[in-house]
């Protein structure tokens, strides 16, 4: 019989992606009518199981150094949770209001309308202070973003006003 060590973790800290999911999703269940349970079912059904003390453990990350138990959303998570809550995957990761600023992983504060233009591929999050290298980079931001397709049937539409034909076979 071998030893099984079982590695523990520290305590779990939310950066503020984390704590805006779970605002999010406890504002958006309550403002349904939903309790953990019935959430919980839903998702389920959905073929994404989590339990409601899950669910709960995953809200109690919406307050800033809490003493509550948490539990991170993955992204298989954040998706289950925005369709049975009716809602984009983008609706849960930063704050509703878009007025003021807003805490950003990996960027900090920045204005919350810049935070939600970035989130729906309008412009990027941060830009050069060079004009010339900024509008590249919105340019290559849109490419990269954006997928084919979304705004026009034929050609690569990413970047409004300059439609280039799709390059090689199939289509």
């Amino acid at each position: 019989m071998s030893n099984i060590e079982i590695m523990t973790t520290g305590r779990i800290e939310l950066g503020p992606t984390g704590r805006a999911v779970a605002a999010n999703v406890k504002r958006l269940r309550t403002s349904r009518g939903m309790s953990l349970r019935a959430l919980s079912e839903a998702l389920s059904r959905a073929g994404r199981n989590l339990s409601p003390d899950a669910i709960n453990k995953i809200e109690n990350g919406a307050e800033a150094g809490t003493r509550k138990q948490v539990r991170r959303v993955d992204v298989d998570d954040l998706i289950a949770l925005a369709v049975i809550l009716g809602v984009s995957p983008a609706s849960l990761l930063l704050p509703q209001d878009a007025r003021g600023a807003a805490e950003v992983t990996a960027v900090g504060a920045v204005e919350a309308a810049v935070a939600w233009q970035w989130m729906w591929c309008t412009e990027p999050i941060t830009l050069p202070e060079d004009e010339a290298e900024a509008d590249r980079a919105v340019k290559q931001f849109l490419l990269d973003a954006r997928p084919i397709g979304l705004f026009a049937a034929r050609g690569d539409d990413r970047i409004p006003g300059y439609i280039v034909e799709s390059r090689g076979g199939g289509g």
